[in-house]
């Protein structure tokens, strides 16, 4: 077997094991996933077919670490796919992912290797197995159960079809996404075009305008970091319904890149494989292996939030509308006006507005509070290495130290938003932290990893801006982070996020908590142009106005978590699925005012890979507990207690997947905790 392929994609000699990315250009993909997935199956098939009888060692062991080249490129590969794509990439991405998607379902088709794991399960209880190793046999053999190891030959060919062309619909949906993102945009010349528009989003309309060579221009674009703040302070209503208008037809302009059909062929295959696997639905299929289990659980959280919700939204449209005739106008709430009334009224009621609290949020302080909150819980902190090269130039290279001053981590921060990289915000790993012995001697590996987020880029010489929700984005992803760096175990599959699905979002969600702790502020919240501290009226108004809008964002969230649940629950799937979101949102009584977070013709989470489909109830299951875990500093009356960090450091950030998830947090809490906290946090009771 050849190694005719660029080996900086599998040896990653770098600074501190990075990937020397420089040296990696975009056609050297494809004859690498060439040798890397021709290695992995000869490894699998050394496995499988091993004349010995199977143990942990010989078998688990050996798959743990099987495939890391593939591994490498593929980690190295959908991270240009995601953050700085280009139509070379996105045109093997399109031909890879199916291929990568036939490459796992062969393996699950291999009888001999599932033999092999499926004898080792039956025989668990007598192999004196450690706990984790029982929860990564359980994995294995879970994993290929699911993928369709127990069925007949000619079930397991259609599954492969499945999930090969479900690949495929999930590169173009994501794809289809990005391109009605990075194709609009709304340029303003006029004066007049600006009114209401604060300094810190006029700048980043300009940055924006010059990045498309539309040099003294300024460009609404469909970016969040853009488009929410747009909607937020422009007083032109009719460039705000322009706006929102293109936003929310992202992936259903009717054009080459309309999603319509690939959601309705994305639902009837998932549904064809829930079914070929023994499920009654897709979402009984994703529920297996969370703390949920059921459909009725979800729906029993969310629709008790809703209603809630749904109450308390009606009384804040009336007082918006009642803003509306006071200003003269005759005009009803539309969904385009909401936040800019919701920005008056908030600064009736508190006597401030956004543009007074951003310019005390400077991204560089955001980032460094992020970090001091870090070292202060966990007792690790942040050495930023400026001189060191990562896979854009605007990616920043930290290593991450205990309190011993031992390298535990590599970080890499991507925060501005461009127009080859998706929308949103996520974490990833180049590399995740384990122990066990490679191939090539070294003994465990350092976890390497990234956050990515969409904040505007300011233009040359401006600071950077952030909003109070940016803030909180860039905590939450850090809470990710945290996550994977913190991580202690010795199996790859179970290490850091590598938990259920609604659990994931706990130290991330939790985390976003001290950003709003006062000490933090006082320190961190420092006006860019001034350095000083931001004033303790405007953090107490900051502070007391935490819940204001809740009903809004809570809408907004369990619309679409509904709507997926939903989808994804029906005895057969929809012909027509934006016909059925409005059906299903007609029944449920969704304020006319307000739309779902993320439309189903753009809801990259569920449609862009099946990672949140009939999952993405999971951030509001993830905030039962997160409230609760923050109540349990709040209890001790020190958002710092020491105590109580190192109980959550060792229970939950350092464990992955290695126990139950509800083992986990029940060794942190003691209990499991009720929807009160949660609730109480946005406002609702």
């Amino acid at each position: 077997m050849t190694e005719n392929f660029n080996q900086a994609l599998v040896a990653w000699d770098g600074f501190c094991g990075l990937p020397r990315f420089d040296a990696i250009r975009d056609d050297d993909f494809a004859p690498a996933f060439e040798w890397a997935l021709e290695d992995h199956n000869r490894e699998i098939s050394e496995i499988a077919e091993n004349p010995d009888a199977p143990t942990f060692e010989n078998t688990i062991d050996a798959l743990e670490i099987s495939g890391d080249p593939l591994s490498r490129v593929t980690s190295v590969f959908f991270n240009k796919a995601g953050a700085d794509t280009n139509p070379v990439i996105q045109n093997l991405e399109r031909e890879i992912a199916p291929r990568l998607s036939a490459h796992y379902s062969k393996i699950a088709a291999n009888k001999s290797l599932f033999q092999r794991i499926d004898t080792l399960w039956q025989a668990r209880t007598e192999l004196n197995l450690t706990g984790e190793q029982t929860r990564v046999l359980e994995r294995h053999w879970k994993g290929l159960v699911k993928s369709g190891a127990r069925l007949q030959a000619k079930e397991q060919d259609r599954l492969a079809a499945i999930n090969q062309r479900l690949a495929e619909l999930g590169t173009s949906f994501g794809q289809n996404v990005l391109a009605d993102e990075s194709g609009w945009a709304m340029f303003l010349s006029d004066e007049a075009d600006l009114e209401g528009l604060p300094d810190f989003l006029i700048d980043a309309m300009a940055a924006a305008a010059s990045e498309r060579d539309r040099e003294g221009a300024y460009a609404v674009t469909l970016s969040r970091s853009i488009i929410e703040p747009f909607l937020t302070f422009s007083a032109r209503r009719d460039l705000r319904e322009k706006a929102f208008k293109a936003w929310t037809a992202r992936g259903i302009s009717g054009g080459e890149h309309d999603n319509t059909g690939i959601m309705r062929e994305t639902l009837a295959l998932r549904d064809e494989k829930a079914k070929l696997l023994g499920y009654e639905n897709f979402a009984a299929l994703k529920l297996d292996n969370t703390m949920a289990k059921k459909a009725e659980r979800v729906d029993d959280l969310l629709l008790n939030v809703w209603e809630k919700a749904v109450k308390a939204a009606q009384s804040d449209q009336a007082e918006l509308q009642a803003l509306v005739q006071e200003e003269g106008a005759n005009h009803d709430i539309e969904a385009w006006d909401w936040r800019y009334y919701a920005e008056k009224l908030k600064g009736k009621k508190f006597d401030f507005s956004e543009s007074e609290v951003k310019p005390y949020l400077q991204l560089e302080n955001i980032l460094d509070a992020c970090f001091a909150v870090a070292e202060k819980l966990y007792g690790i902190r942040a050495v930023a290495r400026p001189d060191e090269k990562a896979y854009h130039p605007d990616v920043r290279v930290f290593e991450i130290r205990d309190e011993n001053d031992m390298l535990k981590a590599i970080f890499l921060g991507d925060y501005f938003n461009r127009a080859s990289k998706r929308s949103g915000a996520w974490m990833s790993a180049f590399q995740s932290q384990h122990k066990l012995t490679l191939k090539n001697g070294r003994k465990g590996e350092l976890p390497i990893i990234y956050n990515v987020c969409n904040f505007a880029k300011p233009a040359e010489g401006k600071p950077a801006l952030l909003s109070l929700d940016d803030a909180r984005t860039l905590f939450h992803e850090f809470g990710h982070a945290l996550h994977g760096m913190l991580s202690d175990v010795t199996y790859p599959s179970v290490s850091g996020t590598g938990v259920d699905r609604d659990f994931v979002e706990l130290p991330s969600q939790l985390n976003e908590h001290w950003l709003t702790v006062p000490s933090v502020l006082q320190k961190y919240a420092l006006h860019y142009k001034t350095g000083e501290a931001m004033p303790e009226a405007l953090m107490n108004k900051v502070l007391d106005a935490a819940t204001f809008n809740q009903a809004f964002a809570t809408i907004e969230y369990t619309a679409s978590a509904i709507v997926d649940m939903r989808l994804h629950t029906e005895a057969a799937p929809p012909e027509d699925p934006v016909a059925f979101q409005g059906k299903t949102l007609e029944a449920l009584n969704m304020p006319n005012a307000i739309v779902m977070r993320h439309a189903i013709p753009h809801f990259l989470h569920i449609f862009s890979g099946d990672g949140y489909a009939a999952g993405y109830y999971s951030y509001m299951w993830s905030e039962v507990l997160d409230a609760d875990a923050f109540e349990a500093f709040e209890e001790t009356g020190d958002a710092f207690n020491s105590e109580i960090a190192e109980k959550l450091k060792t229970h939950i950030l350092t464990k992955g997947g290695s126990v139950d998830a509800e083992e986990a947090y029940r060794a942190f809490r003691g209990k499991m905790p009720g929807p009160e906290a949660m609730l109480k946090g946005r406002g609702l009771i």
